[in-house]
């Protein structure tokens, strides 16, 4: 064999970073998890909810979230501004935060919310995730109803009552209009009884068909996120003054319940 020589510029610390072990990057997902997706016709009414900005199938860690933009729900044809509602809590030394809001009448209700744009050092670009998850109270209707975000997934099939290993569908939409082959990260929210046994694992990747449309099935019940990833349009200044890229993305959670 042709000895190989590498050049003069190729120093001893460039050599050591080559033979280092290069980290994957971790999937970031806003969680946006109601105590019950369906509540019950008897007894409490109180949709509770909590939000957390980690990276749900390691379980963690949790990243720092300012206080949000918006967070609503949409109901009975009407957007409700519940930003008020919301209340700080820490996990750790991260703050996190929750809501709790009284239901009234039967319907679906889509809850939401808009994040403060989150800046991710080891990617140097800021990440905005508009994430949302579905509420039945006795009623069936209005899954469907969309929020009007930026990026956002229409379900196709009723994000709620699914039973594990169910086929969840959507259309991924920019400004209301169809995605051709969005990227789509699918992370199980681990209870700690999972441990992935490859980095694969920890992050399913799909694409989205020419009509934006993809499909899941949920191998194992508990709760998934679905976080449809686009680069946004304008660039942001990172904290050193420079221009930086935006990931946009629109999320949705859907629980599977095994059948007994």
């Amino acid at each position: 064999m042709r000895a190989r020589f590498l050049p003069a510029s190729l120093s001893l610390l460039s050599l050591l970073a080559l033979a280092l072990p290069v980290a994957p990057a971790q999937a970031h997902f806003l969680e946006l998890i109601p105590a019950a997706d369906i509540l019950p016709e008897q007894g409490d009414r109180m949709a509770r909810l909590d939000l957390t900005f980690t990276h749900p199938m390691e379980g963690g860690p949790v990243m720092e979230m300012a206080a949000p933009v918006r967070f609503g729900v949409v109901a009975g044809g009407k957007t409700r501004d519940l930003t008020a509602a919301l209340k700080s809590r820490k996990i750790g030394d991260r703050t996190a935060w929750e809501a709790a809001y009284k239901v009234e009448a039967p319907g679906d209700y889509v809850f939401f919310v808009e994040p403060a744009p989150y800046w991710e050092p080891a990617e140097a670009k800021w990440i905005v995730h508009y994430t949302k998850v579905v509420v039945d109270f006795g009623s069936g209707e209005g899954w469907d109803r969309m929020v009007g975000l930026p990026v956002e997934i229409e379900p196709l099939v009723r994000p709620y009552g699914l039973w594990t290993g169910n086929l969840f569908r959507g259309v991924v939409r920019k400004n209301g209009k169809p995605v051709p082959f969005a990227t789509i990260e699918v992370e199980w929210r681990n209870d700690g009884s999972v441990r992935p046994p490859a980095d694969p694992f920890v992050t399913q990747v799909i694409k989205a068909d020419a009509s934006g449309q993809f499909a899941y099935a949920m191998p194992r019940s508990g709760w998934w996120g679905f976080a449809a990833l686009i680069d946004g349009d304008r660039p942001m200044k990172s904290p050193d003054g420079k221009s930086a890229t935006v990931e946009l993305g629109g999320l949705i959670w859907v629980r599977a319940v095994d059948m007994k």
